[in-house]
């Protein structure tokens, strides 16, 4: 019998506890979640918000992108902890750095991937994720991005420059009403590369919240457009409940009075 795929719903996947080891040292913690009984399509490699502002691996998209894809999509989604983050996975060694030696944290990341022979992989950057794609995610082994509310903090023009350069397919899902970078703006900054495709969501907000669904969509349909989209709402099948209690509220509202670190602080 079917049952509606809900916030809180898991699919079947294999998921493994991993650590990533960087080259200066520090032991990353995440997740790797893979499809059942068959090779991925493409790979996710997921690199979360502003650990300062409640970012973390287990951030609502990520987390219901390793619950949902491996089985809806066949795709890999590999999520983690940058240095110094928390989350329920547990605690990445090292400092927050602002983006400056999160780039050994990319590195890891992608470099593991390699290790484990995933295929296509894509960097999925959110938020503060974003700016460590455009910085750090130029990676020969990378085959493209997708930006989810970009808001261009960190990242200089030089880095939009290099993706210009480079080629590699670059999207930008920007909500309509996002605290930081709204789609105008967005389409103005992104000129700069000039095969970006830039996509304003409306009604849609920095966080995201009720429009998983369709996030989850735009994502696949750029990863692995042979499968189909909109992806199922149901499922028939073995299907567990995650523990969203285990999940601390930590919002960008939570913390508005924080100020945003930059690069060199």
């Amino acid at each position: 019998m079917s049952q509606r795929i809900r916030a809180n719903s898991v699919l079947p996947a294999h998921r493994e506890d991993i650590e990533l080891h960087t080259a200066d040292g520090q032991t990353l913690v995440g997740e790797l979640a893979r499809p059942l009984g068959r090779d991925p399509v493409a790979t996710l490699v997921c690199l979360h918000p502003l650990p300062t502002h409640g970012g973390m691996m287990d951030s609502h998209i990520f987390r219901k992108a390793a619950w949902r894809l491996p089985a809806l999509a066949g795709l890999a989604v590999l999520r983690f902890n940058t240095r110094g983050t928390s989350s329920v996975r547990g605690t990445s060694t090292g400092t927050f750095s602002a983006g400056a030696d999160e780039k050994y944290d990319v590195a890891a990341a992608i470099e593991y991937a390699e290790f484990e022979d995933l295929p296509n992989i894509w960097l999925l950057g959110w938020s503060f994720g974003t700016d460590l794609t455009l910085m750090h995610g130029l990676d020969p082994a990378v085959r493209g991005a997708v930006l989810l509310s970009p808001p261009l903090r960190f990242s200089q023009p030089a880095h939009l420059a290099a993706w210009a350069e480079a080629g590699k397919p670059l999207t930008a899902l920007v909500p309509e009403f996002d605290d930081y970078l709204r789609p105008a703006e967005a389409v103005e900054r992104f000129a700069a590369v000039p095969h970006a495709e830039v996509i304003g969501i409306p009604n849609g907000k920095h966080l995201w919240v009720g429009h998983s669904e369709r996030i989850l969509d735009e994502i696949v349909q750029r990863v692995a457009p042979s499968v189909p989209t909109p992806l199922p709402h149901e499922w028939e099948g073995e299907m567990t409940v995650g523990d969203m209690n285990a999940y601390a509220d930590r919002t960008v509202a939570a913390f508005a009075d924080t100020p945003v670190p930059r690069p060199g602080d």
